[in-house]
């Protein structure tokens, strides 16, 4: 899943383990997902919103929405 974050978390000016810290998962974890090879759990989705203030949609894109959905 394509998603923001890597470009919410420089905004921010934070390193991967900062932005861990502020959700409770791994610098590991936010690499995964920043990468698009884990996709986050839907509460840590919405955790990930709040903390930046957005919606869910607006922080991830799944690939196959734009394509006729």
């Amino acid at each position: 899943m394509k998603n923001k974050l890597k470009v919410l978390r420089a905004m921010n000016d934070w390193s991967q383990a900062e932005l861990g810290q502020h959700l409770d998962v791994s610098r590991q974890a936010v690499n995964a997902i920043e990468t698009g090879k884990y996709d986050p759990s839907l509460p840590l989705a919405f955790k990930i919103a709040r903390l930046f203030d957005m919606k869910i949609e607006e922080i991830f894109d799944d690939e196959f929405m734009g394509e006729g959905a």
